[in-house]
């Protein structure tokens, strides 16, 4: 019998976590599944084909994990888009709004040249926060974002609207209602 489970079929859902009332969307048992994995990397390289990729940037930190195997797949380098005060180097920083404060992102200054095409992935798209953050970063050193692949989209929060009116080609894999 052939295995019909979809991405979204290895995502566990964990209510009430980090607080109550959210309903976490765990992709660390699709990441154990090495089926659901790989369909998982295959689905987000599948819009690609042929485009000029020059890196693949992951925002910390489960994006490090798709990032490093999508680049792994395209035989291309891993641009870790960190939070601030991780990178050992001279770097540049992008400050961006949480629900309750701010927070910021980094990358090191040398990472990227000017006129890089850059692929952008996560494992999560809410609000659009830490990803536009990676953006103004990676455009910041002159790099062009030609794409940001995530497995999830929470749609009701905004983040896909927020990075297309920026111009941004966004592809997931699935979404889930609710935060």
């Amino acid at each position: 019998m052939p295995d019909t489970k979809q991405v979204k079929d290895y995502i566990r859902t964990i209510p009430d976590f980090p607080h109550e009332g959210i309903m976490f969307r765990d992709v660390t048992t699709l990441f154990l599944d090495p089926r659901g994995f790989r369909m998982a990397i295959d689905q987000m390289l599948a819009p690609y084909p042929g485009t000029d990729i020059d890196k693949v940037a992951g925002l910390e930190a489960r994006g490090f994990i798709l990032g490093g195997a999508v680049a792994h797949q395209l035989a291309k380098g891993f641009l870790p888009i960190r939070k601030k005060g991780k990178l050992p180097g001279k770097t540049i920083e992008q400050s961006y709004s949480l629900e309750y404060g701010e927070a910021t992102m980094e990358m090191h200054d040398d990472s990227i040249q000017a006129g890089d095409k850059v692929l952008l992935v996560d494992d999560l798209l809410a609000t659009g926060g830490t990803a536009e953050a990676g953006i103004k970063l990676i455009e910041k050193l002159g790099g062009e974002v030609i794409g940001c692949a995530f497995i999830i989209d929470l749609p009701e929060l905004g983040g896909r609207k927020k990075l297309e009116k920026l111009g941004m080609d966004v592809r997931v894999l699935c979404e889930f209602d609710g935060t």
